[in-house]
């Protein structure tokens, strides 16, 4: 049983030292009221940028995490952005959210937006510095303890 469950873990991110972070590629998404939103006007505010979908399991562990660290550390300048890579968009989006609310933004995905970081599976969660640089990529669920880590250094670096 340990052995499954050490298999099942997921990767692991380290925070990119600021010197080697690349700009956090742009894009614009719908977002629930239908105006767009655009990941680069966020400059100035951490990022969790998390890329989901409503029928993905390891997304669902996440959510509520995330949710926690949005109310913890918005005032602190954390921006939470969670982009549904679901296919039919708000369709299936919206019923989702009115079952389960998430309180931070999401906006609807497309694989014009998820290719440049390499979503191949999901959950992917970015994290994207006050200078709009990725900071770290976690691919599966999160370790919420290190994530969190994570989150509290970048919120600390000077902008």
């Amino acid at each position: 049983l340990a052995l499954l469950a050490s298999a099942a873990a997921p990767l692991s991110a380290e925070v990119i030292k600021p010197s080697a972070r690349k700009p956090a590629p742009d894009f614009s998404l719908p977002g629930r009221d239908g105006k767009p939103v655009r990941l680069s006007s966020q400059k100035g505010k951490v990022v969790l940028l998390d890329f989901w979908a409503t029928w993905c399991t390891g997304c669902k562990v996440e959510i509520p995490w995330f949710i926690e660290f949005d109310k913890a550390y918005r005032a602190k300048g954390l921006m939470s952005i969670g982009v549904s890579m679901d296919d039919e968009g708000w369709k299936t989006i919206e019923p989702y959210l009115k079952k389960n609310p998430i309180s931070y933004t999401i906006v609807a995905g497309n694989f014009e937006a998820s290719d440049p970081y390499g979503v191949t599976a999901l959950p992917v969660t970015v994290l994207i510095d006050r200078a709009g640089r990725v900071a770290a990529k976690h691919v599966g669920v999160v370790q919420k303890r290190s994530f969190e880590a994570e989150l509290k250094q970048l919120l600390a670096e000077c902008r």
